[in-house]
């Protein structure tokens, strides 16, 4: 009897449950979004969550707020999404540090992502280019490669941050090549940008949106992308593969929702992403600087999630990397 009595009640409260996801869903969004970017503003992340929070607002009728959470290589931002409400009004637009690599290489980063957050779309892919100092002593990535085995040690480099996309491209070229480089980490691109345009670090990995301007401004000298071949928008620069075969680096971003957000909100949000993403003014925007736009749909932007948990965690195991 009281098996039948428990069973009941749980049943009940099941209903109840999909009853008040499904009102929610149907009535999403009555009220402003936050979208949560774990790093500081003015970086790749931070530019392609304001494009994206920009054009949301007209599809969702309701203001979409973009907040920078930035500290410990992304993980701060990321456990408060992770332990938001999850109820689609709390967001978070992301790079892999904090989706695919930071729980390899924190003890306790403060959250799971897999467990944690609901994949809502992949947004983007963004080739990283490989920048050096003006007055830096190579012009090329043979030149560089070559100097760093006269110079041990002596080429500074800077990174967005232990951990992120940057700092494990440049472990990787230096896997791939022999060399000993020194490592700067920045909390973010922007202030690791500035210091290598005043010569406190003569070479960084970056995301092109931010980096490829600064090349063009004269500002920078680009040695060449990390992308598995030229890129077309910008053919002077060569792929790094040219000198060291088969070298590929690249950088994405997506959106996550808290775990637990009903499933009607997650496939409203990605309509609505989705729709930005094919936008003709988003997409000429983001192409002239080498960003290539994706959208997917949730099942698959999960997948790709753990797939490159596993591409990263080999390069974190062979350089024996731990930040805490």
């Amino acid at each position: 009897m009281f098996k039948q009595v428990r069973r009941m009640l749980a049943s009940a409260a099941v209903v109840a449950s999909l009853c008040a996801n499904a009102a929610l869903a149907a009535s999403y969004p009555e009220r402003a979004v936050t979208i949560v970017v774990p790093f500081p503003a003015g970086g790749t992340t931070d530019v392609v969550a304001r494009v994206l929070a920009e054009k949301l607002s007209g599809i969702l009728k309701q203001p979409v707020i973009v907040e920078n959470k930035q500290g410990a290589g992304g993980n701060i931002g990321a456990a408060y999404v992770a332990r938001a409400k999850a109820d689609g009004y709390t967001l978070m637009v992301s790079s892999a540090g904090p989706l695919s690599i930071n729980q390899q290489l924190y003890a306790n980063p403060g959250y799971d992502p897999i467990r944690d957050f609901a994949p809502v779309s992949l947004l983007a892919s963004v080739p990283i280019m490989l920048a050096a100092n003006p007055k830096a002593p190579f012009h090329s990535v043979a030149e560089l490669i070559a100097y760093a085995k006269q110079h041990p040690g002596r080429v500074a480099y800077g990174s967005q941050g232990s951990g992120t996309t940057s700092h494990l491209t440049m472990e990787l070229l230096k896997l791939e090549t022999g060399i000993d480089l020194q490592h700067i980490p920045y909390r973010g691109s922007a202030p690791a940008a500035t210091d290598l345009m005043g010569g406190q670090i003569q070479v960084m990995f970056d995301n092109s949106p931010t980096t490829y301007p600064q090349v063009q401004a004269g500002k920078m000298r680009a040695l060449g992308v990390a992308s598995a071949k030229r890129l077309d928008s910008m053919k002077d620069i060569p792929a790094i593969a040219e000198t060291v075969p088969s070298f590929e680096s690249e950088a994405w971003f997506g959106l996550v929702a808290p775990a637990g957000t009903p499933e009607d909100v997650v496939d409203s949000l990605n309509r609505a992403v989705r729709q930005v993403l094919s936008n003709t003014e988003v997409i000429k925007r983001f192409d002239e600087v080498g960003v290539r736009l994706v959208g997917d749909t949730p099942q698959a932007f999960g997948q790709f999630i753990r797939a490159e948990k596993d591409k990263w965690g080999k390069i974190i195991k062979a350089t024996g990397m731990q930040l805490g």
